[in-house]
């Protein structure tokens, strides 16, 4: 306790110094939208953490200053399913309580965040935000309903680490799991690999950064966490009362001509959101931790052209999709695996209004060949003009096909032997909407 003591102490005593070092200086409020746009975009970054400091590196932030930002996402929507009631496209909770029938439409508010953003100084920096998204809100009820209309605080983190001066940082609190290339190419929706694979949650996080090579680890606690992470805290609980899960990430970017860069890596999590029994219901206790790893790599040419693909899988089958009750006990629990590919080219990087065209196809598997919860897939076709970099009006043309919902995926809240996944569902649908950042 005396070194831990001693060793606070310093850090302290450091800060301090730091702060005076700057005392003539004055604290500033503002916006700076294209910040804010890259902090608060909801699915093509997610390495949020990293976000920050590399803009803290190029300047962005100046030392004693708050930013605050602000993000509205609006959308009409146009679906049509061939089986009633089961719409597998996953920017809203596939549920009846949302979506009635085989045609449905909807004209909404997506989400709002306001953010704020504190640079203490040069090497230590803050980020919260707040989210509203009665769309994918886990209350119950429809989106009308108070108990998923409400603002939770959705991430919230220190960053302490200065890139100009050292290749090490470090973070704590609530934040994105270094798990893989989650991040989408579509102007609006997340992939399905982000949805099977996305990890939020409290922890600690530690990275490197040097040249071409980055190395990240978070060591996260354990029970269930917010997205996609989960280990069992023994006493059959899920109390949060142990960090007893982590995700670790290495990858490199090559540099293959002036205007062309490759990156390739790979991610380990110890406690995936894999490891439920039959039924399966969200956050429930697990049994035992079920470990999984993803390899992924993106190629950038200039400010024009952005291809990616990844592959994740879990290390054991997930318990939870096999059915014990007839005719579906014929199918044996599966491993979980999901895949992605897209690409988007900028048609004028330089102007004042980017239009950007995208593709993107996405694979999540869930049961063997057959099941009824075999895999569900999603092809996106976006197009999109970010106006001023902050701005981004956005038009989306999707397909799903398989319904695959993971509360209950193999049954368990209908009767013995029955499901409501459906391997030959399928729908279709287009988007239309704005997001709009201060």
């Amino acid at each position: 306790m005396k070194k831990v003591f001693f060793a606070m102490m310093l850090l302290c005593n450091w800060a301090i110094a730091q702060s005076n070092a700057q005392e003539n200086s004055k604290g500033t409020i503002g916006i700076n939208s294209q910040f804010s746009y890259k902090m608060l975009d909801p699915s093509q970054n997610l390495r949020k953490v990293n976000i920050l400091l590399e803009e803290r590196q190029k300047g962005a932030l100046e030392d004693r200053s708050l930013t605050i930002g602000t993000s509205l996402i609006s959308i009409f929507d146009y679906q049509r399913s061939n089986e009633d009631s089961k719409f597998a496209y996953l920017m809203r909770h596939p549920t009846s309580a949302n979506q009635i029938g085989k045609t449905v439409t909807e004209a909404v508010i997506h989400s709002f965040q306001i953010s704020t953003t504190g640079a203490i100084n040069n090497w230590i920096t803050v980020h919260a935000e707040l989210l509203y998204n009665p769309e994918q809100s886990f209350g119950q009820g429809t989106i009308t309903t108070l108990t998923r209309n409400q603002i939770q605080l959705y991430k919230a983190f220190l960053v302490m680490g200065d890139l100009n001066k050292s290749p090490f940082y470090g973070a704590i609190g609530k934040m994105d799991a270094p798990f893989g290339q989650v991040g989408s190419v579509s102007p609006f929706s997340n992939s399905t690999t982000w949805h099977a694979f996305g990890g939020l949650g409290y922890g600690l996080q530690v990275g490197y950064r040097k040249g071409g090579i980055h190395a990240k680890f978070m060591a996260v606690q354990g029970g269930s966490q917010f997205r996609a992470l989960a280990t069992p805290v023994g006493n059959g609980s899920n109390v949060p009362s142990k960090i007893n899960n982590f995700v670790s990430d290495l990858n490199y970017t090559m540099n293959l001509s002036e205007e062309a860069d490759l990156n390739v890596g790979g991610s380990f999590v110890f406690g995936s959101a894999y490891c439920h029994a039959y039924p399966v219901t969200h956050f429930n206790p697990c049994q035992d931790n079920n470990p999984a790893y993803t390899a992924y790599g993106n190629l950038k040419i200039s400010d024009k052209f952005v291809a990616q693909g990844s592959f994740a899988k879990t290390v054991k089958v997930w318990p939870g999709t096999f059915n014990p009750n007839p005719p579906l006990d014929v199918f044996p629990a599966s491993k979980v695996s999901s895949f992605d590919i897209g690409a988007k080219y900028n048609f004028n990087p330089e102007s004042n209004v980017v239009y950007t065209l995208s593709g993107e196809f996405s694979k999540f598997i869930a049961g063997p060949e057959g099941a009824p919860w075999e895999r569900q897939n999603q092809l996106v076709i976006g197009f999109a003009g970010m106006i001023n970099r902050s701005c981004k009006l956005f038009f989306e043309a999707f397909r799903t096909d398989g319904y695959v919902p993971l509360n209950f995926v193999s049954g368990g809240n209908l009767a013995p032997g029955e499901t409501h996944s459906v391997r030959g569902s399928f729908s279709h649908g287009v988007v239309l909407g704005g997001q709009v950042i201060l």
